[in-house]
């Protein structure tokens, strides 16, 4: 008889078994609780923005059956990521998956505590894709999505691969009926930032801007068909300090080219502020280099 089907079946049931110290379970709204993450050893749990619906009295329940009270440390609602402190110390962190280790097609686990103990649903990771940026706004380092059913309460907890390791934070908010899951890298920089500001620093440069196509000469010696014209330049701003006219058309940002507005918004990261970086820009047929100190987002 074959011991395939009882063999696998086992093997799921030791990942879930693996990775259920690293979840918790996270009051923060009146009706059901949510799931977050154990970040660090030092009580710091990363969960999903929109199952915090208050900024006090919430509570952290952990697998040895304690429960905490959290402080928020800081939300960035454009990735539905919120960071809470507790006072639980020496704790265990999960194991987490190279994300370059993933395929479409992989078995995952959702897994989720809205209540004592671990809940589990099983899928496929249906698609990966390339950096994206959310409907609110926010930059996530890759697109995952996953098959698995969000039921309720599951949203800030892990997807898991079939060796019980962490890929991400699942979340339902992101994108409507879609299984989302935010990937570690864009956890660990959203997390950085909530821990040293409160919130998610960004670059901002002050303009509006909108894809146009270049002439063909240009676009031949750059090697791409579009640049940003800006469509308004606010006064006071960086990029007016540093010398961006209505009118320009920006083609790259420091070293990387600019064809989309997506291409803006992902170099503007929170690392440029108060850092000089140069940007070349079409003006009157002729492409001028200028150097610009992006300021923080108001």
């Amino acid at each position: 008889m074959s011991t395939v089907l009882p063999d696998f079946s086992d093997a799921l049931a030791d990942a879930v078994a693996s990775a259920a110290d690293g979840l918790v379970r996270v009051e923060g709204r009146d009706r059901l609780p949510a799931t977050g993450i154990i970040w660090d050893a030092e009580g710091l749990i990363v969960t999903s923005h929109h199952v915090l619906e208050r900024d006090e009295n919430i509570n952290v329940g952990f697998q040895d059956g304690e429960s905490v009270t959290a402080e928020l440390v800081g939300r960035d609602p454009s990735t539905d990521l919120a960071l809470l402190r507790t006072s639980k110390q020496g704790i265990k962190t999960p194991d987490w998956a190279d994300p370059e280790s993933l395929r479409v097609g992989h078995f995952a686990l959702a897994l989720g505590r809205p209540g004592a103990n671990v809940r589990a649903t099983m899928g496929i990771i249906s698609a990966l894709g390339k950096a994206w940026r959310t409907p609110a706004g926010g930059p996530v380092d890759r697109y995952l999505q996953t098959d698995t059913v969000m039921y309720p309460g599951f949203s800030g907890g892990p997807l898991v691969d079939a060796q019980g390791r962490f890929v991400g934070l699942n979340t339902s908010a992101l994108l409507r009926g879609v299984s989302i899951t935010v990937p570690a890298p864009t956890l660990e920089r959203v997390v950085r930032d909530l821990k040293e500001h409160g919130s998610v620093r960004r670059a901002y440069l002050g303009v509006g801007a909108q894809p146009t196509r270049l002439p063909d000469a240009v676009a031949k010696d750059l090697g791409q068909e579009t640049g940003l014209l800006l469509v308004s330049v606010e006064p006071g701003s960086a990029a007016e300090k540093g010398g961006l006219f209505l009118g320009d058309t920006l083609v790259t940002l420091g070293e990387s080219p600019l064809r989309h507005m997506d291409d803006l918004f992902n170099g503007l990261g929170g690392d440029r502020i108060g850092n000089s970086v140069t940007v070349r820009t079409l003006r009157g047929g002729e492409l001028v280099e200028l150097t610009i100190s992006p300021t923080a987002h108001p």
